[in-house]
């Protein structure tokens, strides 16, 4: 790491993540410092792993990030943001609230048109879309309990509407509309006064709603479409007779091969720059993207950690000078728990659910679990860049003076001040400690050891193994195997069917990137007493335990985290004291290690594609969107790299 190139790019990865979190607006002209138009790719060609593969073509009912980074360059909404991450016009033109957030008001532009596969117009995308939209997501029959949880939360009576659909036959909701005189605009806070119009009313002040504006929840569909396909239809629509309103159309889909996006002729942003088609090729790994990237059949690649070492230790390698920081991902990832865990023959894992119930065993893995080996397959040039101290994602938020939200978590956690040569959480002395105790702990409650933990993994998948394996061997150097020991266990294709539903897993690493940019949004998913909770619903399962005294001080921590949450929602009138108050809940949560901190993804990447340039908001669904990319058929050396984003910073400044 003495090497200048080592420290250049490791600079280079630092000054990009700061420039991308950033909350001024640039300027996007489609043009390439240094490169002019002729250089600039017309035909774009890039991968997915194929374990990424979408699974519907519905954006209103998805909630995975394999679906949007596919789905928003077909399907736009009512806001969008530009590279530095700041809210910017899409199909609302324009938007404000006059009342601290009770009431938000979006006007939508003229010329939005719905088009079908061949780019041939359908109908006009109007305000009238949007309450369509949102009737669709809050109805049981049509969306299941799909991105309702943001709704619920700050529209009035969105939660209404939706227990009132549950109460009907899937006959009579399928046949409800948005349109005036329906029983949504009677019940819901969505007004449409004209076609340029909707006004959205809040159950109380939320002066954050507009960030919601650039998720699926607020997205528009068309009544017409409904009325062609059907629900069920729709629900199951696919890229040959869904409509498009967005910046491309899918002229070809081959399931787990290819798919091509075609530049639509109909788009709205007639000034933006696109490309003239773009097609993502499947692949079963980061080594045979490479490969293709060397024959010249890719444009972009992320570095698996066995090439990047191979580029990056050979200067005469023909890539040494072109590594570049990969696309920051604006997810925090966790290390989730189950609290009521399964064996295979779906009777209780008691060892495992008495062990993670006791605070000592899980703050020893808190204070102990050393991730610099397993960081190292993501970035082999400063592993500890990675890591993770929060549970929200930094650069999510900011108080009135610039301060990250997640440094008020750092303060009341006293963390040390952040630092990118050390794992500042590990404590080995503080993890011995722990972990004596709760093996004294747990022994007397009949707790054998050491306690086996169940990690799965997709068969076959030889990344995953490898990861899993490193993974392996993190806990037993950290905190030996008397203590934990890791099992790799495997499922053939389905997670969720095969080990989620079962609750086989005893953790599984995930990360959530924001829907809407406030805390509540990731703090909101560990609560308890809240339907809508993803992680407390479907991972640790803690709304479920018994209050027995196995539990009684986790449940007790979890009630006290959801009454800190609630209290910090409801401060509406001072965003610095709503902050503050997150952090106390936030803290207050990783003080007793109810889940564990993981890391970012923050890789190392070659490609013709300018970082800089493309959407980048820590909230939100459309940072995939393939518009106003900067591009070189010659592809960006990491000096190319690090002065476009000095120049970026430069802009924010």
């Amino acid at each position: 790491m003495k090497k200048k190139t080592f420290s250049r790019v490791i600079a280079l990865a630092m000054a990009t993540t700061m420039v991308l979190s950033g909350c001024t607006s640039s300027k996007n002209d489609g043009s390439s410092e240094g490169t002019d138009s002729k250089n600039a790719i017309k035909d774009y060609v890039g991968y997915k792993i194929s374990s990424r593969e979408l699974e519907t073509f519905n954006m209103l009912y998805s909630q995975r990030a394999e679906d949007f980074e596919n789905l928003t360059n077909l399907w736009d909404g009512l806001l969008e943001v530009d590279n530095l991450g700041k809210l910017v016009p899409c199909i609302a033109e324009k938007w404000e609230t006059k009342d601290n957030g009770l009431t938000w008001t979006f006007k939508i532009r003229d010329g939005v048109k719905w088009v079908d596969m061949e780019g041939k117009e359908k109908a006009d995308c109007d305000a009238n879309d949007f309450a369509t939209g949102l009737e669709w997501i809050l109805n049981f029959h049509k969306n299941d309990s799909s991105n309702t949880s943001m709704p619920i939360e700050m529209i009035k009576g969105a939660s209404e509407y939706y227990e009132y659909t549950k109460t009907l036959s899937k006959e009579e909701a399928v046949k409800l509309t948005a349109e005036k005189g329906s029983k949504f605009a009677e019940m819901v806070g969505c007004e449409v006064p004209d076609k340029n119009t909707v006004v959205y009313t809040c159950v109380t002040e939320k002066p954050y709603f507009d960030t919601l504006a650039s998720y699926v929840a607020l997205y528009p569909i068309s009544q017409k479409l409904i009325d062609e396909l059907g629900v069920d239809g729709v629900k199951a629509m696919n890229n040959t007779n869904m409509w498009y309103n967005g910046c491309y159309t899918m002229t070809s889909y081959i399931q787990g091969n290819e798919k091509v996006f075609t530049k639509n002729p109909m788009y709205w942003d007639k000034k933006c720059t696109r490309f003239d088609t773009a097609t993502y090729k499947m692949v079963e790994s980061a080594d045979v993207a490479f490969q293709l990237y060397e024959a010249g059949e890719l444009d972009y690649v992320s570095l698996a950690e066995g090439n990047a070492k191979t580029i990056i230790e050979n200067k005469d390698n023909k890539y040494n000078k072109y590594v570049i920081p990969d696309v920051a991902s604006k997810y925090s990832y966790q290390m989730h728990i189950n609290y009521d865990k399964h064996k295979e023959d779906g009777t209780p894992d008691v060892n495992w659910n008495t062990a993670v119930a006791n605070e000592a065993f899980r703050k020893a893995w808190y204070y102990g679990l050393d991730l610099t080996e397993y960081n190292k397959r993501t970035n082999m040039l400063n592993p500890v860049a990675l890591q993770n101290n929060f549970y929200t994602m930094e650069g999510l938020v900011y108080t009135s003076d610039g301060k990250d939200y997640v440094e008020l978590v750092r303060d009341k956690l006293g963390l040390p001040a952040k630092d990118d040569t050390k794992m500042i959480r590990v404590d080995k002395t503080k993890a011995e400690k722990y972990k004596k105790q709760a093996m004294e702990e747990l022994t007397k409650l009949g707790v054998t050891f050491p306690v086996e933990l169940d990690h799965y993994i997709k068969s076959g998948n030889q990344v995953a193994l490898d990861s899993a394996t490193v993974l392996q061997n993190c806990f037993k150097q950290s905190l030996g195997d008397d203590f934990i020991k890791l099992n790799i266990k495997t499922y053939v294709s389905s997670l969720s069917k095969e080990v989620r539903d079962p609750r086989l897993q005893s953790i599984m690493n995930n990360g959530w990137g924001a829907d809407y940019g406030d805390p509540m949004n990731y703090l909101g998913q560990e609560m308890l007493d809240n339907d809508n909770a993803w992680y407390t619903k479907a991972y640790s399962h803690a709304d479920e335990l018994k209050e027995d005294a196995t539990n009684k001080d986790l449940i007790a921590a979890y009630k006290e985290y959801t009454s800190l949450v609630k209290k910090a929602d409801a401060i509406t009138d001072d965003m610095d004291k709503r902050y503050d108050a997150f952090a106390k809940a936030e803290a207050f949560m990783l003080d007793h290690a109810l889940v564990i901190p993981m890391n970012y993804n923050r890789g190392l990447a070659l490609g013709k594609v300018d970082n800089s340039s493309r959407m980048n908001a820590m909230f939100g669904c459309c940072n995939d969107k393939m518009k106003n990319w900067k591009t070189s058929v010659d592809g960006y050396t990491t000096e190319q790299a690090e002065k476009s984003a000095a120049a970026l910073a430069a802009e924010k400044k």
